[in-house]
């Protein structure tokens, strides 16, 4: 329980896109624990707003995974959940800390989502 409420602040964030995709034709469901919230706008902004080359297939917000549809949500669980894991450590630190942390790669010469010692952890355990 206590894990659930340290990431609680980031969780939240995360809950706010449920509106959102029940809104806007998006569904939602509940995998091991997390909620996973997809389709709908919420797929648009992670295609649209997420500064990757491509969007992201999916993003994790304390224990909610926002996803852009089932399929990739499904590929990509075990990666997000150790994003899960790293939000129950971090708490309300975690989207600050894996900000700068991408920050510091950026300013190293390295990417600021591959080479972000949070994505290397989850490319390292969850796939």
């Amino acid at each position: 329980m206590l894990r659930y409420l340290w990431a609680f602040p980031t969780t939240l964030l995360g809950l706010l896109f449920v509106p959102v995709a029940w809104l806007t034709g998006g569904r939602v469901q509940v995998v091991r624990g997390v909620v996973e919230v997809y389709g709908g706008l919420v797929a648009w902004l992670l295609r649209r707003v997420v500064p990757l080359a491509d969007g992201a297939l999916a993003m994790t917000l304390g224990h909610v995974v926002l996803g852009q549809h089932a399929d990739g949500l499904a590929r990509c669980r075990p990666h997000e959940h150790v994003h899960v894991r790293q939000a129950e450590r971090w708490g309300p630190l975690f989207v600050p800390a894996y900000l700068i942390a991408g920050a510091l790669a950026w300013l190293r010469g390295g990417h600021p989502y591959y080479d972000n010692p949070f994505e290397r952890e989850a490319f390292a355990h969850g796939e």
